[in-house]
């Protein structure tokens, strides 16, 4: 399987995470009944902020917590949400990829879990980390 190494990449593991997390039972009505997500909007913003954060090209403009805001008040945002989404993304890259860029892509959204936790005001459930989710912190599985 080859590694995460280009834009185009990162757009087909993002159709595939997307697809997976809009039907998903636990997450998917956050996407589709609360932000009502435009994903013609959507997918190419998101492509920036990843292409920005993990091949460093400066492409991405916005502040990614600011739109969360709105939405943990609409829907309150539980510890689980964030694990469901991070599993869904570790789910999706290793359906394409794997190597060291693919491994940083899981690293980071586990990273933006937790921070994005943290300044949203909710308390991080250890209990609902997975082994690969503390892997990926650097945390013992």
């Amino acid at each position: 399987m080859p590694d995460l190494a280009t834009r185009a990449d990162i757009d087909v593991l993002l159709r595939r995470f997307y697809s997976r997390a809009m039907a998903d039972d636990l997450i998917g009505y956050l996407f589709t009944e609360v932000a009502h997500l435009d994903l013609d909007h959507h997918l190419p913003r998101i492509g920036n902020f990843w292409e920005q954060l993990l091949f460093q090209r400066p492409v991405y403009v916005g502040q990614p917590i600011a739109v969360h805001f709105p939405l943990h008040e609409a829907a309150t945002l539980q510890p689980a949400h964030f694990q469901r989404w991070w599993r869904l993304w570790d789910e999706s890259i290793a359906s394409l990829f794997e190597g060291p860029m693919a491994d940083q892509a899981r690293t980071r959204a586990a990273t933006i879990s937790e921070s994005m936790q943290y300044r949203l005001g909710i308390e991080s459930d250890p209990a609902l980390f997975s082994g690969a989710y503390k892997a990926a912190l650097g945390m013992e599985p």
